[in-house]
Formats: structure tokens, C-alpha cells, sequence
């Protein structure tokens, strides 16, 4: 059966930012201003309110009168990332006299399962090893992390994308991605395991290739003397 809105029927209406939020963001455009140029926000409020009528409840009672309106706010604060290449996120190189491991460990990320479309929540451990100096800032492999993950996911294709960006941006040597989360669709609802984490891997160039290298990154991703 089709259910139908009347038109013109608007349910989703922008909300009025606190000054707080406002000065935040007026120094330039942020996640939410990236994401609405391709979200339809209206559409999002929609299907949020046949939720609350499919499961039951009175999407007219006061407290919920607001929740479709937020709840398209929340989706295009953590998806803007959809349809972006992580890699982007790389924007400027620099030369140094280097061929030695650069690591970054601990990068927390929150992500959305596109299966039930709950959080995962963990950690990206992200190396690498410049080829002929080409290094780049490390907030920026923070930022490839964070674009990687504001889109409905999977882990392990979310490892895979971080991996590939950097071998496309910085053409370096070798690339290991470690993540570590815990699914909440594990958590909450059906085995209802709250505190697995899954641990996935993608390693590219000198990473696959020489068992001693990757020995070494992986001894420093998790913590021990090589």
C-alpha cells in the first residue's frame, strides 16, 4: 500500500541554531553545509515520521513533533561524507629526506552499518612508508579516517577505502590499516554481545609483501616492543 503526503505538506523544518553552534560554524562551511547540496532532508523527515506511525506511536504528540525534523539533521551530520572519495581529504604534500614508517594510532571514528543501520564505534590504526620523501600532514590522515566513516558502511570495505586513498594520494611504499570496533547491531539487538570488537586489515605495497614489515607495524599498532 502507498502512503502519500499531501503536497506541500512540509515536515521537515530547519532548525534555529544556538549561538553556541553559530559561531562554530561561521567560519566557513561545515559537515552539515557539505552533505545538503545532495541530501533531500524533506524525504529523510518523511520516512522518519511512517516510522513512528509503523511502530505505534503519535508522531503529533509534543515530544515527538520535532523528532523527523531531527532526526534529518542527525542523518546529514553523519553521512556527508556519501559519495565523496576519502582521498580528498589529502590536500597538500611536503618533501622530507625520509623512507621511514609513519604511524598514527587511535584515530576514534563512529560509523553507520547500512545493514541496520545502527553505529560502530571504534578505533583506525593507519601507516605508511613515503616513497621518495612524499609525506603529507597528519591531521590529514585523521580527516581520511573521518570522511571514510560518515557514510553507511561496512568495516571491512571502510578499512579497504582508507587503504586505497592513501595509495592514491601519497604513492607510497606501503600502506597498513588496522580498525578495531564494536557493532552495535552485535550490541543491542540480535546475539546481544555488547563489548566484541572486530578487527579488521588492509595492507597495500611493502605491507603485504615483506612479512618483517608488516611484523614490525603491526608489533607497533598493538602496543609492543619490536
Amino acid at each position: 500500500m502507498a502512503i502519500c503526503l499531501p503536497q506541500g505538506n512540509k515536515i521537515f523544518q530547519p532548525a534555529k541554531p544556538s549561538p553556541t553552534r553559530s559561531a562554530a560554524l561561521s567560519g566557513g562551511a561545515g559537515p552539515e553545509d557539505i552533505a545538503a547540496s545532495s541530501m533531500d532532508l524533506e524525504k529523510v523527515a518523511q520516512g522518519v515520521r511512517l516510522i513512528l506511525e509503523g511502530i505505534g506511536e503519535n508522531p503529533n504528540r509534543e515530544g515527538l513533533l520535532e523528532t523527523p525534523s531531527r532526526v534529518a539533521r542527525m542523518y546529514q551530520e553523519l553521512l556527508y561524507g556519501t559519495g565523496t572519495e576519502a582521498g580528498s581529504e589529502i590536500t597538500c604534500t611536503f618533501n622530507e629526506d625520509t623512507d621511514e614508517l609513519v604511524l598514527v594510532r587511535d584515530i576514534s571514528f563512529s560509523s553507520t552499518c547500512e545493514h541496520h543501520l545502527v553505529p560502530f564505534v571504534g578505533v583506525a590504526h593507519v601507516a605508511y612508508i613515503p616513497e621518495g620523501g612524499k609525506i603529507t600532514g597528519l591531521s590529514k590522515i585523521a580527516r581520511v579516517v573521518e570522511l571514510a566513516s560518515r557514510r553507511l558502511q561496512v568495516q571491512e570495505r571502510m578499512t579497504a577505502q582508507i587503504a586505497d586513498a592513501m595509495m592514491s594520494r601519497l604513492s607510497p611504499l606501503g600502506v597498513a590499516v588496522v580498525l578495531e570496533a564494536e557493532h552495535f547491531c552485535m550490541s543491542i539487538r540480535g546475539v546481544r554481545k555488547p563489548g566484541a570488537r572486530t578487527v579488521t586489515s588492509a595492507l597495500r605495497g611493502i605491507f603485504k609483501e615483506n612479512k618483517a614489515t608488516r611484523a614490525e607495524v603491526m608489533a607497533l599498532i598493538h602496543g609492543h616492543h619490536v
